[in-house]
Order: structure tokens, then sequence, then C-alpha cells
């Protein structure tokens, strides 16, 4: 009896299953279930098999799609985390080379604030000594006078623009020839390159309107020809997040 229940068990096993459809699967499995708890002679192939029947995905099924699932996320992160350290590189390449061009297109040093002039031999050193290729921008002002603080400040804002024009100021009473230079012409402009003075504008704000800004300053400057081409800045400036990236 027991051999034919065993024979049974393996046909079963085999696949031979005696019903079809949903009802029949669990009635065949039902039947087996109760014949293999009172059978001892299963071989513990078999019982692994019945346990694997009884939970259509066993914990190492789980294991291994959570697994692979795991590998897959991990592998996409990877490839994120590489499309965004190519992008950096890319943006790092791009700043080198925007550098590299202004550098061989920029000759000469650079300044890129308003220097202050204490004296006339100071005045006159920095249009002896400075380099032959250097525009001299030299505001000649004096406190009190109408136009020479907005016109500072405006001056203030092209050198940071304009880092291979060598701007400055100094005050009419300290130049030695305060004479020259009454409040009725200031302030007074005076652009120097190479040693020589090539433009003079007195009283330069009656040139503008009674509110002028930098870029009023820059426009008149341009008609005359007196400033270089603006500096191309870097198409990308890095952002916090980036920085932090890097």
């Amino acid at each position: 009896m027991e051999e034919a229940k065993s024979q049974s068990l393996e046909e079963d096993f085999e696949g031979q299953a005696t019903h079809t459809g949903p009802k029949g699967v669990i009635s065949d499995w039902r039947k087996f279930k109760l014949e293999s708890e009172d059978s001892d002679s299963i071989p513990p192939s078999k019982k692994e098999i019945l346990r694997q029947m009884s939970s259509p995905q066993s914990r190492d099924d789980k294991d291994s799609k959570e697994r692979i699932s795991r590998k897959m996320s991990i592998q996409e992160y990877e490839l994120i985390q590489q499309g965004k350290e190519d992008e950096n590189c890319l943006r790092k390449y791009r700043r080198q080379c925007m550098q590299d061009m202004h550098q061989k297109l920029s000759f000469g040093p650079r300044y890129g604030f308003v220097y202050e002039l204490e004296t006339g031999e100071q005045f006159l050193e920095t249009i002896e000594k400075e380099q032959k290729i250097t525009t001299i921008v030299v505001h000649i002002y004096e406190d009190g006078i109408k136009g020479c603080d907005a016109l500072n400040s405006s001056l203030t804002c092209l050198a940071a623009e304009y880092p291979i024009v060598k701007f400055c100021k100094i005050k009419a009473s300290n130049t030695g020839a305060g004479d020259r230079f009454s409040s009725d012409v200031l302030p007074t402009l005076l652009i120097y390159k190479g040693g020589e003075l090539i433009s003079n504008f007195i009283s330069v704000t009656e040139q503008f309107a009674e509110e002028f800004f930098a870029g009023d300053v820059e426009s008149f400057l341009n008609e005359y020809g007196l400033l270089p081409e603006k500096e191309v800045h870097a198409l990308e400036q890095p952002n916090t997040d980036e920085e932090d990236m890097e």
C-alpha cells in the first residue's frame, strides 16, 4: 500500500496532475498534502519540492530578486553619478579653455580696481612707468564737487569689467598743480597710453544727465574708442551644488 502511495506521489511530482483548472489544482494539492503527512518514506528532496509548491515565491527567490533589484539600483546610481561627473569635468574644461583664451588675448598686467594716487610724483610715475600697451584713465576730482562721487563709483564698476585698463583717481589738490584744476573744470578725465596724453575731458559730467551710471560713462568712452573690447566672462559659473560635488 505504501509503495502504491509513493508511486502515486512520484507521478504527481512528475507533473501528472489528475485535475485541471484552479479548483482541480487546489484539490490535488490538499490530497497530496494529507497523504504526505502520513508518509515517512518521502525523500527530503520531495519534501523540499512540497515546501516550494506551498509557497509560490520562496525566501530564496525573494532574496535573489532583491539582490538583483539592489544590484540594478547600484548600477543605475553609478551611471547617474558618472554622468554628473562627466558634466562637471566638461564644465571645468570649458572654464579652463575660456581662461586660457583670456590670457592669450589679454596682454600685459591686470588691475580690476581704481588706484588712489596720493601725490603728483605718484601720478607722474604711473604715467611714465606703466607698460606702453596699457590704457590709463585718471580721474582728477575734489571733495564736494558735483558729479565727482558719482564718477568715482562708475569708474569702480568699469575697472572690474575692464581689468586690463588701469583706472586711477587723484585729488586736484594733491597733483601739485591745483591752480590748473579749479572747481570749474572738475571732474576731469585724462587718458594716457604709452606715456602720452591721448584724450582729456574737462567738466566731463556735463556730458551726462544729472543722474548717471557706469553704463553712461562706458558708452561715452567707447564713442571715442578709449576702451578695449569687454572681456567675455566664463559661460557657466559653478553653483553651490556643483562645488559640493566637485
